[in-house]
Formats: structure tokens, sequence, C-alpha cells
């Protein structure tokens, strides 16, 4: 065989075959219809020499992964749903040669093991796992929109049994080893340095024998094996996956199809039918916007925002100990790595910031994620003080003090006073212009805008804010930090409201005119639901806090003009102290974990609700502006592509995934289309839905925002 191979066979002086991947120019091993014909040959000499062989160890020869996946750039090759669902028997077929080998075969598995490998190793008779916290098993799929195509449906639940499967291939969440081998998925966990020797064994051990199937649990077994206990099972999970999916993802009932089919037609009808749903879900609006934000968020891991190459950060400080300086505090110390050094101007603040820490550790070490040696060397990688003690070693400081336009300035002043003159000085600000926060600063090039989302251990996004004079070092350094942190940066141009609370506002305000209009309160938010947002926008109002969205608001109106002037709501509701979830009433009240519409806010706002709208109308209405303003952004270079308009919107504030973003979610109605339907909304509603000039010039050309 040449070089250039993914797939190479060796047989020792044991006799026993090892299988080696390594899939050339590629950091990650991901499996290609290509390699087919490598595998053909390789089961060729494998069968050749069956009398020969005591059993076959399938290992990675890259340093950190298994097999990732299957490479989902050649889904996206596929123009019909029969060319994916050849895809997808081709994938079964293989494994099924691998499944009937004569001999055991084992998966010796160090790294992400994910997909189409998951698969792969489920086809061999054992699966040994390294105990590094890089190993990580799971089936994904569902979160490209797709279902695992190569008898991941149907040889999971064979092995674990039904519910531990539905819970893994529903969520596409990814097991650690550990978790793994307590499901029956693993069976080994041993260090890294001795992989492949237990590999060995187990092949030694079982040689001349082929491995049953594990039997599931024996309530499981009595559950799952009768006809109506699985269909309680079934209907079960039909009901818990639609009120997460609301019928916006059509993998999650294929997947229910699919194990169903397997379970009750047997192991080789399930296949078939697993190929063919497959095929189908390749080819669905939703699986195709789905890869695009896999793409995207792929190319964006490759980019810094400028040519410069990004400074080394050794050592972070957090100005503020409030909810947000903590959780950045914490993303820095747990996903970045380095040392923190918290700055409040009280000690409570600090101790504040540090409990939050050890909270959100504490739960990790309950969940046995870390242990508490490394609990403890976590929270030491934690300081904090009311001065500026340890200031002249930091490489960057970001603050995430009160909306002050003189506090932050002052902030400025004091780390230029007390830090290196290299040290970056990062504001987590959602409203005021960076320009005016670097106003007078004596080194401009050091100050920039990074703008978390709360609570920030949870939300993806980080929108990266440079002002005319940022450098591009600056820029690069703190994209790559972001990066660290385990965010999703987009460098966004410095303009009021930024990007993403700039396209929320007149989603906000479109809102509170429904509202207005006598809509009722769970009506509004249960249709921006079922259109695919993750809360509704009378929800979000009260978890951002009403205070807050009174405070943005007249930034925008006076940057940007009339058309952010919104409903004058705010006052009354603070004149009655709701300020929404952290006073325990704003348009809801809270008891604990429910919360419940309070009917007495509807009186506060002379209001009478009765439903007049349907739910499809009524998301429009909210939806419509938020585009109306999107293109606004790209057109005045606020964003620098759709793509990162698409990415800002899902992950700063959960715009629908399965639209792909407000950009091919506009593509996907045709812009035409678009226009007609704002003209239609501004004659019945108001000028505020008036198409902007980016969509009417479009509209003209028949032009698109993808290609």
């Amino acid at each position: 065989m040449s070089e250039q191979t993914a797939f190479n066979l060796t047989i020792d002086e044991q006799s026993i075959a090892w299988l080696s991947i390594d899939v050339p120019g590629e950091k990650m091993n991901t499996l290609q219809a290509a390699f087919a014909e490598e595998m053909e040959a390789i089961f060729g000499q494998l069968t050749e020499k069956k009398a020969e062989i005591k059993g076959l160890i399938v290992h990675s020869l890259k340093p950190d992964n298994f097999i990732a996946g299957a490479d989902v750039r050649m889904l996206d090759a596929c123009t019909s749903a029969q060319e994916a669902q050849a895809l997808a028997e081709k994938g079964q077929q293989m494994f099924k040669q691998l499944e009937d080998l004569p001999y055991p075969v084992v998966a010796a598995i160090h790294g992400p093991c994910l997909g189409g490998g998951l698969e792969l190793a489920l086809a061999c008779d054992y699966r040994v796992c390294t105990d590094s916290d890089k190993t990580r098993l799971g089936l994904p799929e569902v979160q490209l929109g797709l279902l695992p195509g190569s008898g991941g449906t149907q040889r999971l639940p064979r092995l674990v049994g039904l519910l531990p499967s539905l819970d893994l291939i529903l969520t596409g969440k990814q097991l650690r080893a550990k978790k793994a081998k307590k499901l029956g998925v693993a069976d080994a966990v041993v260090p890294e340095t001795v992989l492949l020797d237990v590999a060995k064994s187990f092949v030694e051990k079982n040689q001349g024998k082929k491995k049953k199937a594990r039997k599931a649990s024996t309530k499981e077994k009595l559950i799952s094996k009768t006809g109506l206990g699985r269909k309680v099972i079934f209907e079960q999970a039909a009901k818990k996956t639609n009120e997460k999916t609301r019928g916006n993802y059509p993998a999650a009932d294929a997947i229910l199809d699919v194990i169903r089919h397997g379970l009750e037609k047997g192991f080789d009808s399930g296949l078939k039918r697993e190929a063919e749903r497959f095929g189908e879900l390749v080819m669905t609006s939703e699986s195709k916007a789905l890869r695009s934000i896999f793409f995207a968020t792929t190319e964006m891991k490759k980019e810094n925002g400028t040519d410069a190459d990004p400074n080394p950060v050794g050592r972070a400080a957090v100005l503020g100990g409030g909810l947000m300086g903590a959780g950045i505090s914490h993303v820095s110390v747990a996903k970045a790595k380095v040392p923190v050094r918290i700055k409040d101007v009280s000690n409570d603040g600090v101790l504040n910031a540090l409990k939050y820490n050890y909270k959100l550790f504490e739960k990790q070490r309950k969940r046995r994620i870390i242990s508490k040696a490394d609990l403890q060397s976590k929270m030491l990688q934690l300081s904090g003080g009311v001065d500026f003690t340890q200031f002249n070693h930091t490489d960057i400081v970001i603050e995430a003090v009160f909306e002050d336009l003189n506090l932050k300035q002052q902030m400025v002043a004091d780390i230029e006073a007390n830090a290196k003159e290299s040290t970056i000085f990062a504001t987590n600000t959602s409203s005021l212009p960076i320009h005016q926060i670097a106003e007078k600063a004596e080194r401009p090039e050091n100050v920039v805008g990074l703008h978390y989302f709360s609570p920030v251990e949870k939300m993806p996004l980080v929108e990266v804010i440079p002002h005319e004079t940022t450098s591009d070092e600056t820029i690069s350094t703190v994209v790559e930090f972001a990066r660290k942190q385990g965010k999703t940066p987009i460098v966004v141009k410095d303009c009021a409201g930024f990007y993403v609370n700039r396209i929320l506002a007149p989603y906000m305000n479109e809102a509170a005119q429904v509202l207005l209009a006598n809509e009722p309160i769970e009506q509004l938010d249960t249709a921006l639901l079922n259109f695919g947002f993750p809360v509704g926008p009378i929800t979000l109002l009260d978890e951002v806090g009403v205070d807050i969205g009174a405070k943005i608001m007249p930034i925008l109106v006076a940057e940007l003009g009339g058309r952010f002037q919104g409903p004058d709501v705010f006052d009354k509701l603070l004149n009655d102290g709701r300020k929404g979830r952290k006073s325990g009433k704003g348009f809801y009240t809270y008891k604990g974990k429910k919360k419940e519409v309070d009917k007495s806010v509807y009186k506060l706002l002379g209001l009478n609700p009765e439903s007049k709208l349907s739910e499809k109308d009524l998301a429009m209405r909210c939806v419509l502006p938020m585009l109306n303003e999107a293109v606004r952004c790209l057109d005045e270079g606020i964003i620098r592509s759709p793509r990162d308009g698409d990415i800002g919107a899902i992950f700063g504030i959960g715009f629908p995934p399965f639209l792909g973003g407000p950009f091919r979610y506009m593509d996907q109605i045709g812009i035409k289309k678009l226009v007609e339907i704002m003209n239609d909304h501004a004659q019945k509603y108001g000028d505020r839905f008036a198409p902007c000039d980016g969509l009417l010039t479009r509209a003209g050309l028949d032009a698109k925002f993808y290609d």
C-alpha cells in the first residue's frame, strides 16, 4: 500500500493483527467514503489470514483522537436522499464485516470517539478506553439534524438497553470514559500508557471465542422486551422530546422510529430503516442549517480577526466581583487555565466571586468530573483584594463594573498606572461605545471591548469590539484568549448595542407592542418558543432584568435614532418594584423554580388580555424587525459577514439553530418574498416594519446573502 493511506494493517509475532488509523494531512481522524476501497483490501487480507490471526486491535496513530466522526463535507456533496442513503449503507456494510470477523476485535480508544468513530467501536467485541480527560464517547449526529447511520441506532440499544441509548442518541451528549464503562459502552478504562497492552490482553483472554452481546439489566429487559413496556418507553420519550424540540427537529422523530423498528422487526430490518431515514434527513433544510453552523464554527477556529499573531496570556485580572466578573474569572481559570486576580471595591465582592467559583467547581466534583485535589488547585489559581496588588504581572485585565462611563474611564486610568505597558484593557460593556471608554486612555491601542453574555459559564458567544485605534495584536490576542475560555468570538464594529443587543432590541420592542395590544403573556412566549427560541421574549426580559432593559434602550435611541424607541412600560414596572426574576417578580412571579404569569401586571399596564393573533403571526411580528436590523448591521459593517451574523444570533440570543441564523433564514424565505411580507406588516402595524434599503436592493437584484 502507498504511504498516503488512512488505514494500515500489520500482524505482529504473536499473530495479533493491528489496524491503525491515521488520516493523512488532517489533525483529526474522520471517516470518508473514499476509504471504502482501502477497507475492502484490508478485509480481504484479514479473511485470507483468518486461520493464523488470534485477534484484531483497532487503534489511532493520532496523539489525541481516535475518530471524531464521519467527514461532514461528504454529506454536503450529496445531491439526493438516495446518494446519502448509499453512504450510510456503505458504512453499515463495512462495520458488519468488522463484526463478522471470526476472532476477538478490540477498539483501543484515546481521545474523541464520536459518531461514526463510536459506531466503528460498537461493531468491535470490546472497547478499552484511556482515563484521559480528552477521551469522550458519543453519537452527536442529532446536533447536525441527523441520526447515526452506520448501525449506531441498532447496536447501542442492544448493548446498553433501550433507556440509556435513547438518552445518548436523542441528546448527542458525550460520555467521559468512566461513565461509558458504568453504562456498559466501554469494557475497561486504563491509563494511556498501558492502553495497547490491555487491548492485547483482551485478545489473549478471549481467543477462540466470540463475545456474546451484553445483556441489559433484568428490569430493563422486562420493560423493553414486552410490547407494552416498549410502547410506554417510546411514548414517554416522544413526549419528552417534543417538549424540547417543539416539532422543529425531524431527526428526533426519525431516531425514535428507527430504534423502535429495529427492536420490533429485527437487526437487519432496523439497519435498512436506519439508512433510509438517514438519507432523508441529510436533505432536510434543518440538517443543512445545522451543518452550516458546524462548518462556520470550524472555520472560525482558524481565524483571529486580524493577520497579527496573538500574544500569549499567562495571567489575567478581573475588575468587579459581581455575577459577570465571577463568571469571567471562572472560564479564565477553568477553561483558559490561567491564574486570575479579582479586584473589587469591597472584600465582600471578592468573596462573592470566590464563592461563585467554588460552587461551580464543587458541582463538577460531585459529578466526579474533577477530583477534590483538582478543585483545590483550581481555587488556588484565584486570588483577590481591594487594591492593585499583582496587577503589574497581568497580561489582560477584563473589566466588569457598572455601566457608567466615568467609572469605566477611571478604571482605564487605574490599570494604565498599575499594570504593564503591554497590558490589555478589555471592557465587558453591553451598551457603551468602546471609543468613549478609551477616550482619555494613554494607550488606547490596548483598549478593546469584550462583551460576554450572562451566565458567562453557559453562554457560548463573546463579541470582540475594537475601536478605531485598537491594535491588531490586541484584537487577535483577545480573540485567541476568548477561544481558550471556551467561547466562540465574533469581531464586531464599535457602535451602540454592537450586534447582538442591537438586533435584540427591535425584537423586544415589538414583543412589548404586541403585549400592549392585549395579547396574553403566555401566548406570546409560547409562540416564540414554538418558533424555536430557547425562551420567550417576556421571560427573557424578566431574566435579563427590567432595570437593565430600561438602561440600554435610551442609549440605543440616542445613538441610533427613533426606530429604537419602544413603548413606555419600564417606569411603571420599576416603580412597582418589578425588576424581573432577581426581585422575585416582573411579568411573572417566581417561587423557587416555579414561575407563573403575574396577572396583576395587566392591571398595572391597563390591559385586558385577549388572544387575537395566531402563533405564527405573533412570532413573525417579533422576528421581522430583528431580521431588518441584522441586514442594516451587515451593510454598515457592524458584522463582517452573514456567517458572523448568523453565529452571533444563534450563540448570543438563541436564534433557532435549525433555521441557520437570520441570514440563512432570509435566504430560505427568499428576499423578494420577505420584502412583500414586511410591506404587508408596515401597512397593518406601522412604518417600523418597512424593509431597509439593503433588503430592497437585494430583492431588486434577486440576490442572496449566501452564494
